[in-house]
């Protein structure tokens, strides 16, 4: 070692047998769980959804009363030419994909993943509202 170093070693050993061991108050241990606690207090909030029940079910009532007033009030005229576009567009698109096949495996894929995605959303949902139950 060099001299430095011990010259160094020595004066914080000095500098440390000098200094008394401060020991906390008596009721450290009451106050900061005071505090603690009111931390956790404050940090609770209660879940609110985003969209509220009342609001989902307005939105509801509005589309079927859209869906209603569309199929009992719409007017034949404009029918034939919502056909018409209708039919120019599957025209369009059918010959876009009309050379593309796929096999049995990919339409079954098609067919499962998306019920199982709905399936693992719910039981997902199901598994945080229990976890995190207040």
């Amino acid at each position: 070692m060099k001299e430095s170093d011990k010259n160094i070693e020595q004066l914080i050993e000095k500098m440390m047998a000098e200094e008394k061991l401060q020991s906390p108050s008596i009721d450290f241990t009451s106050k900061i769980m005071a505090k603690v606690e009111s931390l956790e207090e404050k940090k609770i909030k209660v879940y609110k959804p985003l969209i509220s029940k009342p609001v989902w079910i307005s939105i509801g009532l509005a589309v079927a009363a859209l869906v209603i007033y569309i199929s009992l009030f719409s007017v034949s005229e404009n029918n034939l030419k919502i056909d018409e576009i209708g039919k120019l567009y599957s025209d369009k698109i059918s010959t876009v994909f009309s050379g593309i096949h796929f096999s049995k495996n990919i339409l079954y894929a098609f067919l499962i993943v998306p019920f199982m995605i709905l399936v693992q959303v719910g039981l997902l949902k199901n598994y945080f509202d229990k976890k995190y139950q207040l």
